[in-house]
């Protein structure tokens, strides 16, 4: 391997420091904040100097909000991992606890994705979009393509799906690359239209007076979430 030259090291330097600025001005400001002037008076250089590297703030809102989703989805990557992989219902069991328990430790960082802030976001760059529909829906979507092939899945029937829905539900599955009916595809939606409900109302504090503790609601939610799926709560789940 080439050894980085000091001009190399000093950009490479220089980009890693400046996403970390980024990244605290949007969770302190929002991401109307996140400003090419302000990081580079974070990180001690003129904006010009910056403007190179990220090609302006479009660049830099893109560059914060990779980093976040990269540790987003290998948060729930590894709790899947953990997992015995012939083991369907623990994988989705701790992956879907795993977002609740990533989005609870990262409120500005969930809102930067999934939240109120995603729209102004997307709207900065093309191709964000669909980054965590995509990464997201992927991850999960390869588990329920194993309960699909082992014919643990209970789902209608293309012809049975409202035409419109059946529509949407198609261009979901070649967005995220999925290969199975569009019946399993609404089955994965209608799990995850639960989940993000969830989600908001445990990161926003919506009904906090009453449910405080996520925790209850969201294993309620689990069970049935899995009884949908022709699966039961597994005796040997690992949540970290």
């Amino acid at each position: 391997m080439t050894a980085l030259t000091r001009r190399e090291r000093m950009r490479a330097e220089l980009e890693r420091d400046a996403k970390v600025v980024a990244r605290r001005i949007a969770a302190e400001e929002g991401i109307e904040g996140l400003t090419v002037a302000a990081v580079a008076r974070g990180v001690g250089v003129t904006p010009p100097a910056l403007y190179r590297y990220f090609n302006g703030r479009a660049g830099l809102v893109r560059a914060v909000y990779d980093d976040v989703t990269a540790e987003f989805i290998d948060t729930v990557a590894r709790a899947v991992r953990r997992q015995d992989p012939d083991d369907v219902s623990a994988q989705l069991h701790a992956g879907t606890r795993a977002v609740l328990d990533w989005s609870l430790a990262n409120k500005v960082e969930f809102d930067l994705l999934m939240g109120a802030g995603f729209p102004k976001v997307a709207a900065s760059e093309e191709g964000i979009p669909i980054v965590i529909a995509r990464e997201l829906g992927g991850l999960f979507g390869r588990l329920f393509a194993q309960l699909w092939h082992e014919g643990g899945l209970t789902c209608l029937a293309d012809e049975d799906i409202d035409p419109v829905l059946a529509s949407q539900l198609r261009t979901y599955r070649t967005t995220v690359g999925l290969e199975f009916p569009i019946g399993v595809v609404l089955l994965m939606v209608i799990c995850w239209r639960q989940i993000y409900g969830l989600l908001c109302m445990a990161v926003y504090g919506h009904h906090k007076f009453a449910f405080e503790d996520p925790l209850p609601l969201f294993e309620h939610m689990m069970d049935d979430l899995l009884g949908l799926l022709g699966l039961t709560r597994s005796p040997n789940l690992r949540v970290a």
